[in-house]
């Protein structure tokens, strides 16, 4: 089954942070917006990565990139007034988004994505 992974989830697993070990568990079957992809290649070169390790890294897990593509453009912000008030940002809800199209499970490790409705199954990691 396919599985939706927030950025905040690869990173817990690329940095062995909590959660990492319920994360490794969905991998195989899971893929990732391009905008989290972007938000994951930012955090490792953030930390020193070169470009072709962090790019390594990232395609180290196998996660399939979905293309942030009009459609997921839109229902990102349609979910803005739907996760205002807890401070989810644009790459948030275009996972959201893809989690929406794709009707699949979202894996996070932002707690505060438990608190939304919007009929999606969230699996919080920590």
């Amino acid at each position: 089954m396919t599985v939706v992974f927030d950025s905040s989830a690869l990173l817990a697993l690329i940095f062995r942070e909590g959660g990492a070990a319920v994360a490794s568990r969905v991998t195989q079957d899971a893929v990732m917006s391009a905008v989290n992809a972007t938000e994951v290649i930012t955090r490792l070169i953030d930390r020193g990565a070169s470009r072709e390790r962090a790019r390594e890294r990232l395609e180290s897990y196998g996660l399939a990139i979905r293309p942030f593509d009009e459609s997921l453009a839109v229902e990102a912000g349609f979910l803005r007034p739907a996760t205002r008030q807890y401070g989810l940002s644009l790459g948030d809800r275009a996972c959201l988004a893809l989690a929406l199209r794709e009707r699949a499970p979202v894996v996070t490790a932002d707690r505060a994505w438990s608190q939304l409705d919007l009929g999606l199954d969230i699996q919080v990691i920590r």
